[in-house]
């Protein structure tokens, strides 16, 4: 499954072999050590990792449910009449399907994909930049997209990426996407990272937007063995980063939370659309000389919400 897709999650090999996920990473583990594949945090990815990036065709079929319920949550974050801007990549371009029906949205975008996906939009006005087309994720690059973003001013960023850790933010393996990335971050007064849990720990080449500039966190629920992924999240949010954990399970954590330490949502009147949390931030952040706003906070949500991201916490 390597070898067919250049990387492939923890999850999936546990779904495709019918076994558990433990069982798959003392594999993967022994794999590594016979110099198959390297192992990355939540999954594993062709020997040599640190700089290859996976296409197009490979990316498209990694992680595809969580992507899908993290892109039906960021969704929620975009308001009627805004103007947003989105990078590129799968993730991303399931955001931009849903985008469509946000009526008087301006979206301003490198990708084709995002493009293409908004293109029957009737009331989405899409920008694209200009520049040059990289044909392995379909973005465009160069000066000439980096130039035709200079003086823009919108309210949010959409951006995914190749890794993200606390320590350097969100990164990349390929350079060119990088220097469009950080020119779609400056144009933009928050930042929205994309990122499902094989990103989570995971850290390349060239860093695109570093933590103190990521605003909100979308991801999925990570696995509940997973120690380091939920050490990352804490570590995120001890930073200020806003995490919004999206497919989240019912029955992750049984313990009640008597502190309240984080304010919990479930996501009212989207049922199957995940839920959504706020880790608590420390204090107030601001990006670029502008107050930051909060992710928005349904009323509703209860006791068992939040005693999961207690339990996450604690974990």
């Amino acid at each position: 499954m390597v070898r067919a897709n250049g990387a492939v999650s923890l999850r999936e090999l546990a779904r495709v072999v019918q076994t558990s996920e433990v069982t798959v990473r003392r594999d993967v583990r022994a794999l590594e050590a016979e110099g198959l594949l390297d192992r990355r945090h939540g999954g594993a990815v062709l020997p040599g990792g640190f700089t290859r990036e996976s296409g197009f065709p490979q990316k498209s079929h990694l992680a595809t449910a969580e992507k899908t319920a993290i892109a039906d949550l960021a969704a929620g974050l975009v308001e009627e009449g805004e103007a947003i801007v989105v990078g590129a990549g799968t993730t991303t371009q399931e955001l931009a399907r849903r985008l469509a029906r946000v009526p008087g949205l301006t979206v301003v975008t490198n990708s084709l994909l995002v493009a293409q996906a908004l293109a029957h939009a009737n009331r989405v006005e899409v920008v694209m930049t200009g520049g040059t087309l990289r044909g392995s994720n379909y973005a465009l690059v160069g000066s000439g997209a980096e130039q035709s973003l200079q003086g823009l001013r919108v309210s949010r960023a959409f951006l995914s990426g190749s890794g993200l850790t606390a320590e350097r933010g969100l990164s990349t393996s390929n350079m060119l996407s990088a220097s469009v990335d950080r020119a779609l971050v400056q144009a933009a007064a928050e930042v929205v990272v994309l990122a499902d849990h094989t990103k989570l720990g995971s850290d390349t080449m060239f860093q695109t937007v570093p933590t103190d500039l990521i605003t909100h966190l979308v991801t999925d629920e990570p696995a509940a063995h997973d120690e380091r992924a939920a050490a990352e999240l804490q570590a995120l949010a001890d930073q200020g980063v806003q995490i919004a954990v999206a497919g989240a399970g019912a029955g992750a954590a049984a313990a009640a939370s008597a502190s309240g330490a984080a304010s919990v949502s479930g996501d009212a009147g989207s049922a199957g659309r995940g839920s959504r949390r706020e880790m608590p931030l420390p204090g107030q952040r601001r990006t670029h000389g502008q107050a930051l706003r909060g992710v928005p906070v349904e009323p509703g949500g209860g006791e068992r919400e939040r005693a999961r991201v207690a339990d996450l916490r604690r974990r």
